[in-house]
Formats: structure tokens, sequence, C-alpha cells
């Protein structure tokens, strides 16, 4: 399968998170006319932070994502940094907090938070069918202390 949206995350990107960043979350805070938050994962190569803007959905405290990539075949590589590194900061407006990474695989918790991200941003539906591999969700729960 081809690459549908090879630099939909990319495009612009950096400027998004430096705009975010500068305005304490006042600017840079959509995509595609939705809310989004920033996401400062170390990179499993090269050991630096690596900032992206993703799609705001909240369950409770939780902030639900998926590697999505726009439904292409393989995940993004920000959701491979999370899922070696375990851990995260992430910044919504003006708040940053530290985020311990949940990926969920089956059972009703995912169901319930794929509808969640489905329901906020439809397009996730979408995505899903482009490609044969399952996109995987995760929460991002604040650290205790």
């Amino acid at each position: 399968m081809s690459r549908r949206f090879p630099s939909l995350m990319h495009r612009g990107g950096d400027r998004q998170v430096e705009q975010f960043r500068a305005s304490k979350g006042a600017k840079g805070n959509k995509m595609m006319g939705k809310p989004v938050f920033l996401l400062d994962v170390v990179g499993r190569k090269s050991g630096q932070s690596r900032p992206v803007a993703l799609m705001l959905v909240r369950r409770g405290d939780d902030l639900i994502v998926t590697g999505s990539f726009g439904g292409n075949p393989k995940a993004p590589n920000w959701y491979e940094n999370l899922l070696a590194a375990g851990e995260a900061h992430v910044e919504v407006g003006s708040e940053r907090w530290a985020v311990d990474f949940h990926q969920l695989e089956e059972g009703s918790e995912r169901e319930q938070c794929w509808k969640l991200l489905c329901d906020a941003y439809p397009d996730f539906a979408s995505y899903q069918e482009l490609t044969d591999r399952r996109l995987p969700v995760a929460l991002l729960c604040r650290k205790a202390g």
C-alpha cells in the first residue's frame, strides 16, 4: 500500500511546535480544525527529544493516542519512540506534565478509547480502512508526583 498522507505530520510540524510553545498553546493549537497537544518523546535512535503535535482526545485525565500515520502500513516514528521509551511529556495549552505510556492491546477499554478517538476525529476510522495493520491505541497517563 502506498503512503497516502506522506507528510501530513511533518509539513509545518516544526513551525507549529514553535508557534504552540511561543504562545503557550494559544496559537498552533489546531490541526485540520481540531484541537492538538504536543507530545515530547525521546527518539529511540537519536536520544534527542522529538516533539510532535497530535490530536487532543481525552478520557478523563488521560490522553488517548493512536499511531495511525494516515493509514500507512507502519506506525509513525513518534509512536515507535513512545513504545520504546514508555514515558514522555505532554503540553496541553500552557500546561506541561510527564506521562506514562500504556498501550491497549485488546478488550473493552481499547474499544472504548478507539470509539472516543473516532468520535473526536472520524478520519481515524478511514485510516484504519486504508491499512492491514490494526492501528495501535494507547493512553498517556499523568505521572504521580
